[in-house]
């Protein structure tokens, strides 16, 4: 059941992340089972995200998302467990042994300097993505909710912010729409998996990469 003090939009989306939750705690011993719940839940966003841009075109509202621009591929991103498992065991079935090891390295190197860092400078820190290769997202198919759901209206704040995060009044101008239906979803499923007893927790993205691809994926 979806908390009470949420408006009726975000409701909806929590309780459809909470329903592909409980399908998927179900399956939590047939990782293709959970693992496609976890795709649907991306499926269902990546929809949404579309027939937003579809209609932001229509109303000349600028979107200025690309590929080839990566500002936001060096600052912080967060992941749930299960989506570092979903992205962990992309990389295992899609990179070749050599591409596997280069992420490993750059997860590696990218958590030793975020560890000792408190969460505010972590939020400030710029460093690229272990996954960003030529400019575009080399799991792209896989990436977290978090990569999904970011979508800036103007390219400016963005550079502004990768190269000024001191700046206290300055934030990219991003979308509220999407932001919110990928939060909630992932709140539901969360929430579902807790409910039957699954354990899930939110790491830095190069903190879970760097365990997924060194330890092995567990559900």
């Amino acid at each position: 059941m979806a908390p009470g003090n949420l408006s009726e939009h975000e409701k909806l989306f929590f309780e459809d992340g909470y329903r592909l939750g409980k399908e998927a705690a179900k399956h939590t011993k047939n990782e293709p089972m959970f693992l496609a719940y976890i795709s649907e839940m991306y499926q269902a966003i990546d929809g949404l995200i579309d027939s937003i841009l579809a209609m932001a075109r229509k109303q000349n509202i600028s979107v200025d998302c690309k590929k080839g621009c990566e500002f936001c591929c060096h600052q912080a991103v967060y992941a749930n467990s299960y989506e570092l498992h979903y992205l962990g065991n992309f990389i295992k079935s899609n990179f070749t042994n050599e591409q596997k090891d280069e992420a490993q390295q750059k997860a590696e190197k990218k958590n030793q300097k975020t560890s000792p860092l408190s969460q505010e400078q972590v939020l400030k820190y710029k460093s690229p993505c272990p996954l960003l290769e030529k400019g575009a997202c080399s799991a792209y198919a896989a990436r977290p909710m978090a990569c999904r759901i970011y979508l800036s209206m103007k390219l400016s704040s963005c550079v502004e912010f990768y190269k000024n995060p001191d700046n206290p009044n300055n934030f990219p101008q991003l979308l509220d729409f999407p932001l919110t239906a990928g939060r909630m979803m992932n709140e539901g499923f969360t929430a579902a998996l807790r409910e039957a007893g699954t354990e899930t927790a939110e790491f830095r993205l190069e903190e879970g990469l760097e365990s997924v691809l060194k330890y092995g994926a567990k559900l």
